[in-house]
């Protein structure tokens, strides 16, 4: 800690909360018990003065309470499912030992395809919140003007009184003072991978952060890293996973289904949906601008289709394969919600047509079906992919190809009609290709 911090006299080292300073009686040259790892003589002096320097001011107490809570940290904490529930659970055991917290916030950064950290505040006797940045949020340098930016430079804890902080010295000195806070502490997290994260305390006790509650609060940080580090870890793994291999095989993968050839069945409702003609309006396009486009188009697609209950299980280029769950024997709820997606996103994209958002016109061909979908581990070596495959898939994507041929934006096959409550319109009956026989295509 570097001296400006240390030396901020105007935090009161009394002590209102029963950690009294005794801690000279509980680490001493006289206690070599308390020692863990017994020292040359000529080194044991310096080692009992750190020890005691380090735990200053704590009483046994206090020392037992806040070894209570880095165990907590290293062992039950880590089994919390989010951040807000790992901080709750923090600042009531902080109060319960003593240490007057009023306000706390946790903020790490994360690997999310839309925010790029999350902040979660608790309130004492108030609602905890939850914030996500998105990766443009700090456009308008908040966090250059925050705490947190300032400990992330300095690598060092700060430690304010806020009756003598000026209103400038960081953007949410006003904003604490007007809600009747007093004192103010910011701890710098940094986690292995480089990660910078960090955990603030605030108080509205008259006297402040006292120099023990300082120390309590130093001493758990450590381990307060340890626990954000693992929960931080195993939640970007469940996000990774999700955004690019969808809810379902994320939640096989992560319950172990990773040996190649295993392979896992879905009765359901399947959705293909690819770009009319996709090549021709991207050929003379720069990458990035084709990347814009195909997230406007996906923007028209997806949404619908999360909104139904249904799940996009992969993008192929300009297409997108997804499912709707039969739901037990109730199989015509999940082909009515595959309908019900596919016009909404049609509507979607005319409308997006109608402002010009893309530049091009946008068209789709969407196919629905009914039937098995088949989820494998295909691939080798070390490098699989858990794909969608089987009959069904392909008899799908094959239909696909006849909406242009066809000129009809969306078409259906007869098993799907056979699960729909209305009575769509038949096309005739058609070849798909790679596929024997003649299938019967309806539209709605």
């Amino acid at each position: 800690m570097n001296a400006r911090m240390t030396e901020d006299t105007s935090l009161s080292d009394a002590d209102s909360s029963g950690i009294e300073p005794v801690m000279a009686d509980v680490v001493s040259p006289a206690n070599p018990a308390a020692i863990f790892v017994e020292p040359a003589a000529s080194d044991a002096a310096a080692t009992v003065a750190s020890i005691q320097e380090s735990l200053k001011g704590l009483s046994l107490d206090g020392l037992r309470s806040m070894i209570a809570i880095r165990d907590w940290l290293l062992t039950e904490a880590r089994e919390k499912k989010d951040q807000t529930s790992l901080l709750t659970t923090l600042a009531d055991q902080l109060n319960a030992a003593g240490v007057p917290i009023d306000r706390a916030s946790m903020t790490t950064e994360t690997l999310h395809s839309e925010h790029a950290a999350v902040t979660s505040v608790w309130l004492k006797g108030g609602d905890s919140q939850q914030r996500a940045f998105p990766y443009s949020g700090n456009a308008d340098g908040t966090y250059e003007r925050s705490p947190f930016y300032h400990v992330h430079q300095t690598r060092q804890p700060l430690f304010l009184d806020l009756r003598e902080t000026p209103d400038d010295r960081f953007g949410i000195v006003p904003e604490l003072k007007a809600d009747g806070y007093v004192g103010y502490s910011c701890f710098p997290v940094f986690f292995a991978n480089g990660d910078e994260n960090g955990i603030s305390f605030a108080t509205k006790a008259p006297e402040g952060f006292s120099k023990p509650h300082r120390t309590f609060l130093e001493g758990i940080v450590p381990a307060l890293a340890a626990a954000m580090e693992i929960r931080a870890g195993y939640a970007t793994l469940d996000q990774i996973l999700r955004v690019y291999i969808g809810d379902e095989p994320h939640q096989r993968v992560l319950s172990g289904d990773v040996r190649r050839g295993q392979v896992s069945r879905i009765r359901s409702a399947i959705l293909f949906a690819d770009m009319r003609s996709y090549t021709r309006l991207t050929s003379n396009m720069h990458p990035e601008d084709v990347v814009s486009l195909l997230n406007i188009y996906f923007d028209c697609l997806v949404p619908p289709i999360e909104a139904e209950g249904g799940e996009v299980l992969k993008y192929l280029g300009d297409g997108l394969l997804a499912i709707f769950r039969d739901r037990g024997d109730d199989t015509g709820s999940a082909a009515q919600s595959a309908l019900t997606a596919a016009l909404d996103a049609l509507a979607r994209i005319d409308a997006a047509n109608a402002s010009g958002i893309a530049g091009v016109p946008l068209k789709a061909g969407i196919a629905l079906h009914h039937g098995e979908a088949a989820y494998g581990n295909v691939g080798s070596g070390q490098r699989l992919d858990f794909t969608v495959v089987g009959r069904d898939v392909n008899l799908t994507s094959r239909m696909a190809g006849l909406n242009k041929t066809l000129g009809e934006p969306l078409l259906l096959s007869r098993p799907f009609v056979e699960h729909l409550w209305a009575d769509p319109r038949s096309l005739g009956f058609f070849e798909l290709d790679g596929l024997d026989g003649t299938f019967e295509i309806y539209s709605p």
